[in-house]
């Protein structure tokens, strides 16, 4: 779920500070009363609004590793993930697992399967 805008957060506060019940200000901004005690306590002690970064690891295939396998993809399009692993190691000094590389492949629309190989070269035949 993404992080409610600054700008949300700050008219949830302001309604809080003109002195609208909190009940009532999470029904007329549709967030839960929860959230806006928390605004409305991170305002009272004067602490930021905006939104904390999303908790857990960084992805180790950043988007210059994407755009290195893309253009992978168009030139060895029957590369094992063994030798792509290979490749990304070499070119951009990144080591990843076959499963790391695999789901990075799958969430850009890749699969392993030699029969789209096949059919593509039909196409171009």
């Amino acid at each position: 779920m993404k992080a409610y805008s600054v700008d949300l957060r700050r008219k949830i506060v302001d309604a809080v500070l003109s002195g609208r019940p909190k009940a009532q200000v999470a029904r007329g901004f549709g967030v839960g009363i929860s959230t806006v005690k928390r605004y409305a306590s991170k305002a009272q002690k004067g602490e930021s609004l905006v939104p904390k970064r999303p908790p857990g690891k960084r992805r180790k295939l950043d988007e210059a590793a994407r755009r290195l396998l893309e253009h992978d993809l168009e030139e060895r399009p029957a590369a094992t993930l063994a030798q792509r692993r290979q490749f990304l190691e070499r070119v951009a000094g990144v080591e990843v697992s076959d499963s790391t590389l695999s789901r990075m492949l799958g969430r850009m629309g890749w699969s392993r399967k030699k029969d789209r190989w096949e059919r593509q070269n039909a196409r171009s035949s």
